[in-house]
């Protein structure tokens, strides 16, 4: 069954939607993105994803060209044709397609953003037996560019990154600047120790993950502490347990970290319990 994408305010089958070559996102990687989870056929999280859109887009000072109110109507209208219970909705913004490629923002009185969605089905994404066997880590240096807290389409190194992990037998990786970590290749990451879960502070370094959010906010609430500072990939190994946590993948543990098992090499009962958590929360207030 071909599904069925929104272009530049289309609906349209997949094969007929068709994007400039000279788009900038194409050219330049000058475009923005956002992933919502679906389960139940309903939106996760939507209101923190059109929130950190918007941010995006205005750090780049590119032009929305979509209001919240139709966004979330586009995305549950290409929920309903595409028969989506379980899976995602991906959003991309671009600068657009001027006449010619040049370096120089074209002007946006005369070039209209791009906008692109479509969806993709995932059925079991919610119950990912991932979740009960947990996940191997690799560490990697992050060579990516200054501005991770926008969240843009340039994805080369984190692609990189995964196929690093795959080449080592690993799930994915953990990127590493001046010896502290910084993220997975996408998702944030987390390890405990007693009842403290560790996580890297907000800041530039870091994507704002909305799904990071939300399970901090969880965790507090379950009497858990949280500290938000720099760690190493040797303090993360001697860990109780670790995690990562991203819109597709909610909270997934780890248990093992270049090599290292993390407790007795099975995901821990602190990360199942912030996963069925979050899981529960979220479909409650899914839209």
């Amino acid at each position: 069954m071909t599904r069925t994408v929104y272009l530049n305010g289309e609906y349209l089958p997949e094969n007929e939607a068709k994007v400039s070559i000279f788009d900038r996102a194409f050219l330049m990687a000058d475009g923005v993105y956002e992933v919502t989870s679906v389960l139940d056929g309903k939106l996760i999280d939507f209101d923190g994803h059109a929130v950190r859109l918007a941010r995006s887009l205005n750090e780049l000072d590119m032009k929305n060209p979509i209001s919240k109110e139709d966004m979330l109507e586009v995305h549950r209208e290409l929920v309903r044709r595409n028969n989506i219970e379980e899976g995602l909705v991906y959003l991309q913004i671009t600068r657009g397609a001027p006449n010619d490629r040049d370096f120089v923002f074209p002007d946006p009185e005369t070039t209209e953003p791009t906008i692109v969605l479509f969806t993709q089905n995932k059925p079991g994404l919610g119950n990912d037996p991932k979740a009960k066997q947990g996940l191997k880590i690799i560490s990697i240096e992050d060579q990516r560019w200054g501005r991770r807290d926008i969240k843009t389409v340039q994805l080369l190194y984190p692609s990189l990154g995964k196929m690093m992990a795959k080449k080592a037998g690993a799930d994915d990786a953990w990127m590493v600047q001046d010896g502290f970590v910084t993220e997975g290749t996408s998702n944030n990451a987390y390890f405990i120790k007693g009842n403290t879960i560790v996580t890297r502070a907000l800041s530039n370094d870091i994507l704002h993950g909305i799904t990071r959010a939300a399970v901090l906010r969880f965790a507090e609430e379950a009497q858990m502490k949280v500290e938000e500072r720099n760690f190493t990939i040797e303090e993360a190994q001697g860990g109780d347990e670790a995690f990562i946590s991203s819109a597709s993948a909610f909270v997934m543990p780890v248990i093992e970290i270049d090599g290292v098992r993390l407790g007795d090499g099975t995901p821990g009962a602190r990360v199942a319990r912030l996963r069925e958590i979050y899981l529960e929360e979220m479909r409650k207030a899914a839209v």
